[in-house]
């Protein structure tokens, strides 16, 4: 078998398929992107254990917006020991209105929750604290595994029926994407590359967006170019009181 080529053809396929059927939601999401930029409001990303990782990608990033700020917790994220914490932690109930109540999180602010599942309770509880105190939610997700699974909310919701905005990655259930012969699970899940992608796309409407309506941007350029730092630290300069993880 040529599991190379079986996964860069599901991993395509589906971000095809996600790039097909998810433009005017991520129009959409760029569209609050600019509005909170051009309204001088706050923007953050959150997601639990490997959810994490496209959210991470959005930050302090090279061709990125420097006023995205990633939401981070204790026993939340992969640097802690036994991993397994990230997944019990994940479940807690109410620890997710504690997280955003510890952010400068307020109204006419915008969040991007990552959750593949959409069922557990923190990043659900994310969304909902966040709705409470007057920000836009925008959801990235996996539609077809989250309507095919349980909620382990008390409330019995869903992340993507909280969302203002929701972007499906268009994975399959259980994430993971091509059969091994002789293996019974399959293998090679597609949601961090195919949810990155989705992300940048995002922002780089957001960015457009914001220089046609006559803003100038919060675009990082890399420190490894000539010029880079005396750029990044005008960036800082013009934005700084919109990020908070400097």
């Amino acid at each position: 078998m040529n599991a190379i080529a079986a996964y860069s053809g599901a991993l395509l396929e589906t971000l095809n398929r996600a790039f097909d059927t998810q433009a005017d939601a991520l129009r959409e999401g760029a569209r609050l992107l600019k509005e909170a930029t051009l309204g001088g409001r706050n923007i953050f990303a959150f997601g639990c254990s490997h959810a994490i990782l496209p959210m991470l990608e959005m930050y302090y990033r090279t061709g990125g917006m420097a006023t995205i700020n990633p939401v981070r917790a204790p026993g939340l994220c992969l640097d802690v020991d036994p991993a397994t914490m990230t997944s019990a932690m994940e479940r807690m109930r109410d620890y997710g209105r504690v997280i955003v109540d510890g952010q400068p999180l307020g109204a006419g602010d915008v969040i991007i929750v990552h959750s593949v599942s959409g069922r557990n309770s923190v990043s659900i509880d994310v969304a909902l604290r966040a709705k409470e105190k007057g920000a836009k939610v925008i959801v990235l997700t996996n539609l077809a595994m989250s309507r095919a699974v349980t909620s382990r909310h008390p409330d019995g919701v869903k992340l993507y029926e909280v969302g203002d905005v929701v972007i499906d990655n268009c994975g399959c259930l259980g994430d993971a994407a091509i059969d091994v012969p002789g293996v019974p699970e399959k293998v090679a899940p597609t949601s961090t590359a195919v949810g990155a992608a989705l992300m940048n796309a995002m922002m780089a409407q957001a960015v457009a967006d914001i220089v046609d309506a006559g803003g100038v941007p919060p675009v990082f350029v890399s420190a490894n170019v000539d010029g880079g730092d005396e750029h990044n630290r005008e960036i800082l300069k013009r934005y700084g009181s919109h990020i908070f993880y400097m």
